[in-house]
C-alpha cells in the first residue's frame, strides 16, 4: 500500500516505514504528526484518487529528527558596474518516518 501526500508545497509518494526528508513540520523528535492532504491512496483494489483530496484518508508520520539543509548562495555580479550581491539561505527540514496510511 502506497499514497501520495502533499506537504510543503511538493508531493511525495509514501509508504510504511518510509523515511523522508520534507519542509519543516511542527513537533519536536518523537512527536507523532497526522497529514491529511492526501492525494491518492493505492492498495488492495482500485486505487482511490482524490478531487483533490481523498476525503477521511490520512497518513501518520513520527518526527525523526528537525535539521537545516545544505547552504545555497546566490551571488549575483555585474561586471564594470563595481556592483555584487550575496545572499544565503539554509532551509529548515524535518525528517519523518511514515507510520501508517489509513485509506478513510
Amino acid at each position: 500500500m502506497y499514497a501520495v501526500i502533499k506537504t510543503g508545497g511538493k508531493q511525495y509518494r509514501v509508504a510504511p516505514n518510509e523515511t523522508l526528508v520534507v519542509e519543516k513540520l511542527a513537533g519536536d523528535a518523537g512527536a507523532t504528526v497526522e497529514i491529511t492532504e492526501v492525494l491518492m491512496v493505492v492498495g488492495e483494489g482500485e486505487p482511490r484518487i482524490g478531487a483533490p483530496v481523498v476525503a477521511g484518508a490520512k497518513v501518520t508520520a513520527e518526527v525523526v529528527e528537525q535539521g537545516r539543509g545544505d547552504k545555497v548562495i546566490a551571488f549575483k555580479k555585474r561586471r564594470r558596474k563595481n556592483s555584487r550581491r550575496k545572499r544565503g539561505h539554509r532551509q529548515e527540514l524535518t525528517t519523518i518516518r511514515i507510520k501508517d496510511i489509513i485509506a478513510g
